[in-house]
């Protein structure tokens, strides 16, 4: 018995001595494939937030749905309440909003539209 403690004493001596001091850091998040690539990627712009949604009525007696976004370079004209709008952009804030065949000039009381199919028409609230 005098034997066995002196050798369990130093066999847990041996098992301490094996260990590394330096703490074992595990890294559980997965690496990113696309980090640089994102680090270098150009900023985005928001899209504009909406500053108005008008009904107007026209000189033919039709119905127009204008939605302004903030910043006036961009808009979306319907013909249809629940149609399928149109975007039409500009370059400048206060140039003429144009796409597919559309051009709108105006603000949120009175606008002139150009459209293939009925040509110019001047619109109001």
């Amino acid at each position: 018995m005098k034997h066995i403690l002196p050798l369990a004493a130093a066999a847990a001596a041996l098992t301490l001595a094996a260990c590394n001091n330096e703490p074992e850091v595990i890294d559980t998040r997965p690496r990113d494939p696309y980090a640089a690539e994102l680090a270098n990627a150009a900023p985005v712009e928001l899209p504009p937030a909406m500053k108005a949604s008008v009904s107007f009525r026209c000189k033919d007696n039709s119905l127009l749905y204008v939605d302004f976004f903030q910043g006036d370079k961009l808009a979306n004209l319907r013909t249809e309440k629940g149609g399928t709008p149109v975007a039409l952009r500009a370059e400048e804030a206060g140039q003429p909003l144009t796409g597919e065949g559309y051009s709108l000039t105006g603000d949120e009381e009175n606008i002139t539209v150009t459209m293939p199919e009925k040509g110019e028409l001047t619109c109001h609230v």
